[in-house]
């Protein structure tokens, strides 16, 4: 179901072990880490090693995902805030380094989908339009303007984040959705190019078993190669991986983790 708290094959927290060269020690900014592949990536990169900041405009659930993290023997701090705030973004910032003394890791991972009206170029309203745009998209940029300055006096980093296929399919009722996570691709791209010593990546999810799907009754798993929907803890260790030394090589990338639909034509 929806938002159920498990990955193929483990249940959440279920340690995986140290199997990602150079994670452990590291600190990660993790935005949406109250559910979805937020809270999965908070726990993930927990269970490499990683001490993490659950960052969440759901301070409740920023707050759980912390203590199950501490539960399983990991560091972690809960933040309450909003992605679309530039001053909420330094207060995270501080507040990490206040911890941890360091940021390694960004995962800009807080998104969400226009629920609340049509959302075709017609009948968007704007208001729901700058909702989903200054989440999705602005609230990205502001999580880069505001980590990337300290990764570069460092010297070192690693930037993830999440776009969706929705920015290169065509799908219906997804216009701001799908113009956001666009504007994430390209966004992730040209910061690649303009800091070289810091490696910026992005995932485009297919459709993905989180809370996000709400209660729609439509079979998205018809569009992927492999029958299934993605789970929240496959696109989890994604991330990890593009965090991790084992990926020191890759940059400037847009990985489509969809079950192969974009082989699809």
């Amino acid at each position: 179901m929806p938002g159920s708290p498990t990955s193929r094959g483990r249940a959440f927290g279920q340690k995986v072990g140290f199997t990602m060269r150079g994670l452990s020690g590291g600190a990660a900014i993790v935005t949406g880490a109250a559910s979805g592949i937020g809270q999965a990536t908070a726990i993930r990169l927990s269970e490499e090693g990683v001490r993490v900041v659950c960052a969440d405009v759901n301070g409740t659930g920023a707050e759980q995902t912390t203590k199950s993290i501490q539960g399983a023997g990991g560091t972690a701090i809960a933040v309450e805030m909003d992605v679309t705030k530039s001053a909420l973004w330094k207060k995270t910032l501080d507040e990490a380094l206040g911890a941890y003394g360091q940021v390694d890791y960004l995962c800009n991972i807080a998104g969400i989908v226009n629920t609340l009206g049509p959302d075709n170029v017609i009948e968007l309203d704007e208001e729901h339009w700058h909702w989903v745009i200054d989440t999705d998209l602005t609230g990205t940029w502001l999580g880069m303007k505001t980590v990337l300055p300290h990764m570069l006096e460092r010297g070192r980093g690693s930037v993830v984040n999440i776009s969706s296929m929705a920015a290169v399919r065509g799908l219906l009722d997804l216009t701001a959705y799908s113009a956001a996570k666009g504007g994430v691709i390209s966004l992730t791209k040209q910061a690649a190019m303009q800091y070289p010593t810091v490696r910026i990546n992005a995932i485009a999810p297919g459709t993905i078993d989180t809370p996000i799907l709400g209660d729609v009754d439509v079979d998205f798993s018809v569009n992927h190669i492999i029958p299934r929907l993605g789970t929240a803890g496959e696109v989890a260790g994604m991330v990890a991986y593009l965090h991790s030394e084992d990926a020191a090589f890759l940059t400037g990338l847009v990985i489509p983790m969809d079950g192969g639909w974009s082989a699809k034509t």
